[in-house]
């Protein structure tokens, strides 16, 4: 698995480059420059403030915990998925990791992630919903609204099998245990059954779950707003709606993509195509990608060094606790 990863992460690299040999470096690079400094800044406060936001909407999920710890473990979760060469689930257990590090127990920490990933999939699926219907209202005719329309449904019922799972699929684990004996699968069974108690635990907390639903679909419409301010810096302004459109659409695709490492070469890709069918020029399809990735270097990258030195000073602390005095 971590082969494919790295040869789709290598693909994805040397697709990038391809497109921006093509469409002409010089170009693209002016297009990334034009936004500036004060642009690239602007947008890297709003994206922290985005990620301190979806660490509320975890931190619901986690009632009399320390707000700092789901903060923490989010920008640890998004450090990973969008800088080192990991999918999207390498990211997730990157952020439970951090949280139970910080104090929370592991099975708390793997059932809060679960469904705190599950609701933003949800919301994800709400914001796409609503860029389509703005799609549609902006162009009626446009090509890729069935397929959008046709993938959305998908989505949809691939997130009903996922919550039902969540709530009922472990009962199967319990089942198969009783009808293969007590020994067989007995840790995988108990091991299972704890997460199975917390996640549900957690359902059980509907007002919770709503804060968190809706935080997330508010972060994701929120979020438009950086290439929408992005492209205003750089003097090629488009409508909020039109923004909405393309990033609405872009993350879907990312989402099918799940697999790639940081979406190399798809995220790019898919700008050019979205962006094209709006008036956006290649070049800034391209310089606008770049810039979301130097943008979550600048922010991951601390994190994660931050992340290594808690590590380092924890695994240093517990050596010094073994060692004979």
């Amino acid at each position: 698995m971590r082969l494919v990863s790295l040869l789709a992460a290598m693909a994805g690299l040397a697709l990038v480059g391809i497109l921006v040999g093509y469409f002409g470096a010089d170009a693209v690079f002016r297009s990334l420059l034009a936004v500036g400094w004060a642009g690239f800044v602007t947008i890297c406060l709003i994206h922290l403030a985005l990620m301190a936001a979806m660490g509320i909407a975890w931190w619901a999920l986690l009632p009399g915990t320390k707000l700092w710890i789901s903060i923490w473990g989010r920008l640890v979760r998004d450090a990973g998925s969008e800088v080192l060469p990991l999918s999207q689930v390498g990211g997730y257990l990157l952020g439970a990791r951090a949280i139970v590090v910080a104090g929370i127990p592991g099975t708390t920490a793997a059932a809060s992630t679960i469904v705190d990933v599950s609701l933003e999939f949800v919301s994800q699926i709400a914001f796409t919903g609503l860029a389509l219907g703005w799609l549609i209202r902006l162009w009626p005719a446009a090509p890729i609204a069935v397929p959008v329309a046709i993938g959305l449904a998908v989505a949809v019922i691939l997130a009903v099998g996922l919550l039902v799972a969540q709530r009922h699929g472990f009962d199967l684990i319990d089942h198969l245990a009783g009808v293969l004996g007590r020994n067989w699968l007995e840790n995988t069974a108990a091991g299972a059954a704890a997460l199975h108690a917390a996640i549900n635990a957690i359902y059980q907390q509907r007002s919770r779950l709503g804060a968190s639903f809706v935080i997330h679909l508010v972060c994701w419409i929120a979020a438009t707003s950086e290439v929408w301010l992005a492209l205003r810096f750089a003097g090629a302004p488009l409508d909020f709606g039109v923004v909405l459109v393309i990033e609405g659409l872009l993350y879907a695709v990312r989402s099918v993509a799940f697999a790639v490492p940081n979406a190399v070469g798809v995220q790019e890709g898919a700008y050019i195509l979205l962006g094209g069918s709006f008036g956006l020029t290649p070049e800034m399809a391209l310089a606008l990608s770049l810039l979301k990735r130097a943008r979550d270097l600048t922010l991951g990258l601390p994190v994660l060094a931050a992340c290594q030195l808690f590590e380092g000073r924890r695994l240093w602390r517990r050596a010094a606790a073994l060692e004979p005095r």
